[in-house]
């Protein structure tokens, strides 16, 4: 009896079909899937992005081309006739102004206290640390409606009612920032502060030495998150405030809308666009420390 003989050759000419059809079907399958990614990007986009162009479009139409059927995403007739209109019903600058300064006083107050209070509850050791902590973030679970009444019977006893200061004062304390510095601040070996402590700084030359330079992309991200929700806070400014002189940008607008809502739809999308200007310089602004602030805080130290 003769053996089959083997042939190496062989087997390897019948798999080398098999092996290119696994890799072009391996291409194809990730092809489809970056497709179907960028795809539901696309998508993604144009909701987050659409009411923003049909905002900035309908306020460069005039009065009567805002009510067109059907709707023109570009207008025929580009006017800027409601900008106008806006400088010329509110006070866009004094507006701007209040809003400038309590949004700012509001981001800085709370980049002091969120960096503070996070470091004390990362790297110091006192008693009841744990359930403090813990009823600091059960504090971001109550709404501002349900603690407006108590904090305008405070402030109102405190004489700050229809001030400036009835928006930033109680805005400076911040849990979520608190929560954010902490997670930051863990993050960081042990070693430095230690090192630092061996030559001689105590726990505030620690913090203000070694901890917090490299903590600025997690304060960064407090900056900009409570600058640009307290540049849009409708809420607080409308309980708080009765002076126009006090009135903030988002109540400014509200008077734009004319009695009973008989102002011009393109005005009132004029003043929106005008105010969203300076939450969009500030994004743009702090977005590269607020992408590194958050690429570092989920890192695990």
């Amino acid at each position: 009896m003769t053996s089959a003989s083997y042939s190496p050759s062989s087997s390897t000419h019948s798999s080398s079909p098999d092996r290119l059809r696994e890799r072009v079907g391996s291409l194809t399958a990730r092809r489809l899937g970056t497709v179907a990614r960028v795809c539901g990007l696309l998508v993604v986009a144009l909701f987050t992005i659409g009411p923003v162009v049909w905002t900035v479009s309908t306020s460069l139409r005039s009065p009567a081309e805002s009510f067109d059927l059907p709707p023109q995403l570009i207008p025929a007739h580009g006017t800027l006739s409601a900008y106008r209109q806006v400088f010329d019903q509110i006070d866009v600058w004094l507006f701007a102004l209040n809003s400038a300064l309590v949004t700012g006083l509001i981001a800085v107050g709370q980049m002091i206290t969120a960096g503070l209070a996070g470091y004390a509850f990362a790297r110091l050791d006192f008693r009841f640390k744990r359930p403090l902590f813990g009823l600091v973030l059960a504090t971001m679970m109550v709404p501002v409606q349900v603690t407006i009444v108590p904090v305008f019977l405070i402030l109102k006893g405190m004489g700050l009612t229809d001030t400036l200061l009835a928006l930033i004062v109680p805005a400076v304390p911040t849990a979520f920032g608190t929560f954010l510095m902490r997670q930051y601040f863990l993050t960081m070996p042990k070693e430095l502060g230690e090192a630092a402590m061996i030559d001689g700084a105590g726990p505030w030359r620690v913090f203000r030495s070694v901890y917090a330079p490299l903590a600025t992309p997690g304060l960064a991200i407090v900056g900009v998150l409570a600058f640009n929700y307290h540049w849009n806070e409708f809420f607080r400014p409308l309980i708080l405030e009765t002076s126009n002189q006090n009135f903030t940008m988002p109540l400014g607008l509200v008077s734009l809308q004319g009695n009973l809502g008989t102002g011009s739809i393109s005005v009132v999308l004029a003043g929106v666009v005008l105010s969203m200007i300076p939450a969009v310089v500030v994004f743009v602004i702090g977005q590269r420390p607020l992408r590194e602030g958050i690429t570092s805080s989920g890192l695990k130290g």
